[in-house]
């Protein structure tokens, strides 16, 4: 096999020239990108990784070691140790107001036959076992939701990898938990609640905070065309959370269940999505849904025309 780099071409007999081969080198590929990579002066060092035997069983690997391998001519003084401590994430807080939703579908006929849904919105960041919910608002004859709820979400975040980063034990009796790698997801859906069968799912829509569609400002140009995954392959802008610290508008929610047929707009959903570190959500305390503290921004009780007060049967 050979490599080439920069209209330079090598192959393993330029440094290999003894041919005596150990078992534990690694693959022939594997070797000759290391020897480019050390002669590009891109690789002082590498990881070894060697499998791990026991001499009862010794034709059944018993696991893997990763090594940091440096070794040093003696004639040369050896630089001093190099810091390989992991990196710490960083611990913050967002914060999802679910605003309004508009133009959810219809799920349920009420008696007097009028078509309607009693709406509320689910949330929660992928990876994350614990789910939240607003509020239902009864009784939406034309799709239309008001909330004004609050959903919070502490994580823990590596800028570096832009991943969130979960610490869970592997199963009920291990001793430790090990640490888990996620893109952020928020994941918010849209649901019909229903008294004597299981809730109905309506809609959902995905964002990856480290590169989400750009809010629409108004709900009448909020479309399934927003989304960076269109049938119509339409580029859209997308933003960084972490970047812009608060965002606000509208995105659209989606039905998917048949990978054969188009998606569905199934509704829209008014969110302001905020990223906080640790100190800054400290110093400026909010509750959940619309609990004390209620405050950066306040959240007053939503005006729903009277739907609320509505039994959920009518």
């Amino acid at each position: 096999s050979r490599v080439k780099v920069a209209c330079q071409s090598s192959s393993l007999k330029q440094y290999e020239i003894r041919g005596r081969i150990h078992k534990d080198w690694g693959p022939a590929e594997e070797r000759l990108s290391l020897y480019v990579l050390l002669d590009l002066k891109l690789v002082p060092e590498h990881i070894e990784t060697r499998t791990l035997y026991n001499p009862l069983r010794p034709d059944i690997p018993q696991g893997t070691l990763e090594m940091f391998v440096d070794i040093f001519p003696k004639s040369r003084t050896i630089p001093p140790p190099i810091n390989i401590t992991p990196r710490a994430p960083q611990e913050l807080e967002l914060r999802v107001i679910v605003w309004n939703t508009c133009d959810v579908i219809m799920a349920d006929i009420s008696v007097t036959g009028e078509e309607m849904s009693d709406i509320y919105v689910k949330g929660w960041l992928k990876g994350h076992d614990k789910k939240q919910k607003t509020d239902i608002h009864y009784r939406s004859l034309d799709g239309e939701g008001n909330f004004n709820w609050r959903l919070v979400f502490p994580f823990e975040y590596l800028p570096a990898e832009e991943v969130m980063v979960i610490k869970k034990k592997e199963h009920f009796f291990s001793l430790d938990k090990h640490e888990e790698k996620y893109p952020v997801v928020l994941c918010v859906q849209i649901w019909d609640n229903d008294i004597f069968s299981p809730d109905e799912f309506l809609g959902v829509v995905e964002l990856n905070l480290n590169r989400m569609p750009k809010a629409s400002k108004y709900s009448k140009t909020c479309s399934l065309d927003d989304l960076p995954d269109n049938e119509k392959g339409k580029p859209v802008q997308l933003v960084s959370l972490f970047e812009q610290k608060n965002v606000k508008g509208w995105w659209p929610c989606y039905l998917d269940l048949d990978p054969e047929t188009p998606r569905a707009l199934t509704g829209k959903v008014e969110l302001e999505l905020e990223v906080l570190t640790k100190e800054d959500a400290e110093a400026k305390p909010a509750g959940k849904g619309r609990e004390e503290p209620n405050e950066n921004p306040h959240l007053k009780d939503p005006d729903r025309n009277g739907h609320s007060a509505l039994i959920p049967l009518l």
